[in-house]
């Protein structure tokens, strides 16, 4: 029986400000103890968060803040820590040549519940904004937001 879909939806609004996203993955995350309840609450921040390869070749997401469930004391897990992402060897290969050649980084983007219950995160392969960068989308989203304002 499926379960029932869920609105959760956090999002790292800041990165689009901050970074040009080139390809996005959809990458499944290793939880413990009382994390999923967090999430399923809503109680997670992706503020700071970023992605980075251990020395076996492991994708672990870094800075996300997932705070600690409120209903018990026991099992209780801790906020800020690294944890595991789960990729295909294939994505894995290409997202770890990209940030080594072409000085790229891995930043988390947004995170959800599937259809299936597991929490998923979805990374993006992104490049840095410069400041002119930063300007210019500010301009883009006034300019949307006047055109918009006009038709309503």
């Amino acid at each position: 029986m499926p379960k029932a879909k869920s609105k959760i939806q956090i999002s790292n609004r800041r990165a689009s400000f901050d970074y040009e996203f080139l390809e996005t993955f959809t990458a499944g995350i290793v939880l413990v103890g009382t994390e999923i309840k967090s999430i399923r609450a809503g109680k997670v921040s992706l503020v700071d968060s970023y992605c980075y390869f251990d020395q076996k070749g492991q994708l672990y997401v870094k800075g996300m803040n997932i705070a600690q469930y409120f209903w018990g004391s026991w099992g209780q897990h801790e906020p800020v820590r690294d944890r595991k992402l789960l990729l295909t060897k294939r994505e894995l290969r290409h997202l770890r040549q990209s940030v080594k050649l072409k000085g790229l980084t891995i930043i988390a983007v947004k995170m959800f519940i599937s259809e299936n219950g597991y929490a998923k995160l979805v990374i993006a392969l992104a490049k840095g904004k410069k400041e002119y960068d930063k300007r210019q989308s500010i301009k883009e989203k006034d300019i949307k937001r006047e055109l918009g304002n006009k038709y309503h």
